[in-house]
């Protein structure tokens, strides 16, 4: 089968990046180095969600599919920095060409991570490959809005029209899935201040579990899974929760179930 890999990114201001673009003292607190960046977006955008290169991402969660079996996981803080974890999601795309599957990560997730690979100088051959090495990625590679080697599917259920997009939450519950769970987005910062990194992550995962269901549900849709075929991926990824002990997954299976 042709791997998929199911992603979804948290992350904070950078701060550091931040002190050094605006000539701000060393010793400023990161609270209100990231207060000077809000405000700065607040004048031009009307809002405080920074730019995507003025992000650091601290958590890359993902559902994994393949032969092998399926695993949820995530790759960034404390165990690695975030060089190291974006070059090994990147890695992954290298060394497996998996059919990526996001919400919203056309729009937010991967220029995010295309930004900060630049910065750090982390290398993906294969991501930005546009046929010219493999004819196979001219008509279907990541890059491309409307091709589906990276399926974002708020993107795609919109019909590449913004004003119908849907927030993941919402439709995963109408669904009748758990939807969300723990740290909300607008509270990852806080949270990380607080030192709250646990949660963070698990609150990513969440958020990928439901987007890989969304997944399943869509391919129904399109015809390219039977019933038979989802209830199948579906027992089995119940199953792989129902192994795990953390209890965000005891959580989510109640809600699941319910």
């Amino acid at each position: 089968m042709t791997p998929i890999l199911a992603f979804d990114i948290e992350t904070i201001p950078d701060c550091a990046g931040i002190r050094r673009l605006y000539d701000l003292p060393a010793e400023l607190p990161d609270a209100e180095v990231a207060e000077v960046a809000f405000q700065k977006r607040r004048a031009t955008a009307g809002n405080d969600f920074l730019p995507p290169h003025l992000h650091r991402v601290i958590v890359i969660s993902c559902v994994a599919r393949d032969d092998e079996g399926i695993k949820i996981f995530s790759i960034g803080e404390p165990e690695r920095d975030e060089k190291a974890a974006i070059a090994r999601f990147f890695d992954a795309i290298e060394r497996k060409v998996p059919q990526l599957v996001s919400w919203n990560g056309k729009g937010f997730d991967i220029p995010v991570l295309n930004h900060r690979a630049l910065i750090h100088g982390v290398c993906c051959t294969r991501f930005w490959e546009l046929g010219d090495e493999d004819q196979a990625f001219r008509y279907n590679n990541y890059v491309n809005r409307f091709q589906t080697r990276h399926l974002d599917l708020m993107d795609q259920l919109a019909m590449f029209n913004s004003r119908n997009f849907a927030p993941l939450d919402e439709l995963a519950r109408l669904a009748h899935l758990p939807g969300k769970q723990g740290v909300g987005g607008a509270e990852v910062w806080p949270a990380y201040r607080r030192g709250e990194i646990q949660p963070i992550r698990n609150y990513c995962e969440v958020d990928v579990v439901n987007t890989f269901l969304l997944y399943l549900r869509f391919q129904v849709v399109r015809g390219l899974l039977s019933q038979e075929r989802h209830d199948a991926e579906c027992a089995l990824l119940r199953d792989a929760l129902a192994r795990r002990p953390e209890p965000h997954w005891q959580e989510f299976l109640s809600l699941w179930q319910s």
